[in-house]
């Protein structure tokens, strides 16, 4: 890490640690939260679902005004499930963040492995 790289911390369910852990599922969606406003390329973030975490390197951060806007410029298979259609990864995603949240801004963080 260089003097401005700084290290963040996020809780993820499961099933997305999971895909991120083998390498399937390479970009993260979260909204505007100030924390998630604070994250940039080069940082380092780590991911934990109960006991298990995971360290990631962030590639990217694009900044989305919608999940629409998210998923017409980003793959599927990134964010998540790669058997589920558009659709439906729409509604698993305004499951977890609804309207209001939506609002605060649609952030795609691009994750890599930590290596070396």
């Amino acid at each position: 890490m260089t003097p401005t790289t700084r290290e963040h911390s996020l809780t993820i369910r499961k099933p997305y640690f999971d895909l991120i852990d083998r390498g399937d599922k390479t970009i993260e969606v979260r909204v505007g939260y100030p924390k998630i406003r604070r994250i940039a390329a080069e940082d380092r973030l780590r991911f934990t679902s109960g006991e298990a975490t995971l360290l990631t390197r962030v590639v990217r951060v694009v900044e989305y005004r919608s999940f629409e806007d998210l998923l017409d410029a980003e793959g599927g298979a990134a964010i998540g499930d790669e058997a589920l259609t558009r659709a439906e990864l729409l509604a698993v995603i305004r499951e977890i963040y609804p309207p209001e949240k939506e609002a605060l801004g649609v952030f795609a963080i691009h994750v890599g492995r930590v290596t070396g």
